[in-house]
């Protein structure tokens, strides 16, 4: 028989709701407990949950209900503080929500403390799991599209932090989790949106380049045009020998290459488990074996990295951002203004005599 492992949720917001929801659906979960600052989440937490404790504070919570596991499921500000307290406690595996923190340096910092405990950690993205997406992954790798060169991501209604998190741990994973060369963004803020907390941008495009060469064109915003009408989110993934594109979330992909010239659309079972549960079932199994296994997190973590790294390329005007963040260095501004006329002062270099390209190792 499979063993049953106690956990608990701080954070009864959407990432807590489908940590509690997956938790409850496995067999290989106890849900005992839940924090959360709102009595109004607590209290339908007790009507969906019979029997589960409830508490005011994750601190109150860990002392009174320690657990097997615990799901950091709070905004990313705290991420850093709620892990800290939970490895206090004797866990046998720790879920923390994506983005792992709300830097870069202090995602790296919870991995690192999970990592000093030997513990297994679940970081959920969906799309990492889904089963139309990993058979996206699968083909890829297996060389359907030959060598994959660009991936563009159109994302109408959502902004790079909240999904493109998502968005770019998938290119991350795509690429087999290749070092990034460098990130460049532009970001139109003007209509002050914010979304789960976060300001977020009207429009913004974000390029990023791996070491070899692989570029990702990412589009986000409250209005983006898709090329696919009725689609809000668009995956094109583009290589040598074809093309294959997918929505997001639909489960559905559609793939053109040497063996479906004119294309071919695989409708794909969704399947009744979440990804949330999927995350943890695996890491249920981790922690039978005694095994963690942190390739999710490390990609959830260089993911990071790129959104912090696209911010930070809009706040200075948009110059290629190189990683790892903690080596780059602000430049100082320059006056300079592409598209006007040169004058002949000021110094500068010709474009037309630059030296030749030299390839890094």
């Amino acid at each position: 028989m499979k063993q049953v492992y106690t956990a608990s949720v701080v954070g009864a917001g959407s990432g807590g709701n489908l940590s509690m929801a997956a938790l409850a659906g496995s067999d290989r979960f106890e849900l005992a407990a839940v924090a959360d600052i709102s009595p109004d989440a607590l209290q339908a937490a007790r009507e969906r949950y019979p029997g589960i404790r409830t508490y005011r504070s994750h601190q109150e919570m860990l002392r009174e209900s320690p657990t097997d596991v615990v799901c950091v499921s709070t905004w990313p500000p705290s991420h850093l503080e709620v892990t800290r307290d939970a490895l206090e406690l004797p866990l046998k595996g720790i879920l923390v929500e994506k983005p792992l923190a709300d830097t870069a340096a202090q995602g790296r910092q919870v991995l690192e403390m999970v990592r000093a405990k030997g513990l297994p950690v679940a970081v959920p993205h969906g799309l990492l799991v889904a089963d139309h997406s990993r058979q996206v992954l699968d083909l890829v790798h297996a060389g359907a599209i030959g060598d994959l060169k660009l991936v563009e991501i159109q994302c109408s209604g959502w902004d790079i932090i909240n999904a493109g998190i998502h968005w770019l741990d998938f290119f991350v994973t795509l690429t087999r989790q290749e070092p990034v060369a460098y990130v460049m963004a532009a970001c139109d803020a003007g209509t002050r949106t914010y979304r789960d907390g976060m300001q977020v941008e009207t429009l913004a495009v974000t390029y990023a380049q791996t070491k070899s060469g692989v570029r990702v064109v990412m589009q986000t915003g409250d209005y983006v045009q898709s090329s696919e009408p009725g689609k809000d989110t668009l995956f094109r993934l583009i290589g040598t020998g074809g093309t294959l594109d997918f929505y997001g979330w639909e489960s559905r992909y559609r793939l053109l290459n040497a063996d479906y010239p004119t294309g071919k659309t695989f409708e794909v079972d969704r399947g009744a488990v979440t990804g949330h549960q999927r995350h943890l079932d695996a890491m249920a199994a981790q922690m039978d074996r005694g095994e963690p296994d942190y390739a999710v997190a490390e990609g959830s973590l260089m993911a990071l990295e790129m959104c912090e790294a696209a911010y930070l390329s809009c706040r200075h005007g948009g110059v290629p951002v190189t990683l790892p963040l903690g080596e780059f260095v602000a430049p100082q501004k320059v006056e300079w203004q592409p598209g006007l006329p040169y004058s002949g002062q000021g110094g500068g270099r010709n474009g037309r005599n630059l030296p030749p390209i030299t390839k890094s190792a």
